[in-house]
């Protein structure tokens, strides 16, 4: 946590109950710093974060040539799995000639409540198809079959995680000192906060190169500004504040307190970690940043939602509220 600055406050009643802590950075294309808070060479895991560049292969490659938009989108996704994202993962798996054993991710609960309930009452099993990963893992299995690569797809080794180890390099424009498990069983590549910061910056204005992997981000990008009901889910901030905002924006989350945004019209990347881990914090750090560089408006109730989420007891009574830090917006 060394030099960690703070990000967010939770109250609770007139007083501060708890604060979040963490490192931000908003970067321009050639890896120089707009601003920062806390300490921009820390190095991170952006988790589920970095999912547009692990699926940059799938579209390089020319495997996912026959995807529709949606499918990109889900590439990108740590969706709710709600009906429509599983049905998406089943009808491509079923195109690839497989089914959900294939993936390699695990099964998951849904985060859609009202299907997660009519699940356990008609004693439907909850599979891999179901994992909040799954569109991403049905990418990698693409590009497995598409190189003939094993379908062991998840080893550091195989060619599928070689070519998203050199994306994931190119685009941070840093050699990763190692990677970790995911939760998703995918390997999780290492760079700095600026580092990531910087790709996202390399998405946004992605036109500028002439290359597969320019035409590739473009793709996956534009992928996800069209579908974010894909993205993520209803009444999630990767969804609904696209939604809200003034200018063309990606929002992506990562677990354990990670975001990133591009923003194509600005030309800029904004990535950060609240160092505790705390979801919550990072959902309002990436919305106040997103005020502060004029993409949302502060006073929009859908922005406040995420801006100044209130904090309830189980008797729905108010109680508190978490907000950004004194300057961060």
């Amino acid at each position: 946590m060394a030099n960690a600055e703070l990000l967010v406050e939770a109250t609770r009643g007139p007083f501060v109950e708890s604060r979040h802590i963490g490192h931000a950075v908003i970067a321009r294309s050639d890896g120089s710093i707009v601003e920062s808070w806390g300490n921009p060479d820390k190095l991170v895991f952006a988790r589920s974060a970095a999912k547009l560049l692990q699926a940059l292969p799938l579209v390089e490659s020319g495997a996912g040539a026959g995807l529709s938009r949606e499918q990109l989108a889900l590439a990108c996704a740590s969706h709710s799995a709600e009906r429509r994202h599983v049905e998406m993962v089943r009808r491509w798996l079923g195109d690839l000639g497989l089914d959900e054993h294939a993936l390699c991710c695990g099964p998951q609960a849904s985060r859609d409540d009202q299907l997660a309930e009519e699940m356990i009452r008609e004693g439907e099993p909850v599979t891999s198809a179901f994992n909040w990963c799954s569109g991403k893992h049905s990418g990698f299995l693409t590009v497995a079959r598409h190189l003939g690569a094993s379908l062991d797809y998840v080893d550091v080794d195989n060619p599928v995680q070689k070519a998203v180890r050199e994306a994931f390099e190119d685009m941070t424009g840093e050699d990763s000192p190692g990677f970790g498990f995911d939760g998703c069983s995918a390997p999780n590549f290492v760079s700095s906060l600026k580092g990531m910061a910087a790709a996202m910056a390399r998405v946004a204005v992605a036109e500028d190169r002439s290359d597969a992997r320019g035409r590739a981000a473009v793709a996956l990008r534009d992928a996800m500004l069209a579908h974010p009901e894909m993205v993520a889910g209803r009444g999630r901030l990767d969804t609904e504040l696209v939604k809200a905002a003034k200018e063309p924006v990606v929002l992506k989350s990562g677990a354990d307190g990670f975001y990133v945004a591009v923003l194509p019209q600005q030309k800029l990347g904004v990535a950060l970690k609240i160092a505790g881990g705390a979801d919550p914090g990072a959902m309002v750090a990436i919305t106040a940043l997103l005020v502060r560089l004029g993409v949302f408006e502060a006073d929009d109730p859908r922005v406040g939602a995420f801006l100044t989420p209130k904090i309830r007891n189980w008797g729905g009574l108010e109680v508190g509220m978490l907000r950004p830090a004194a300057g961060l917006v």
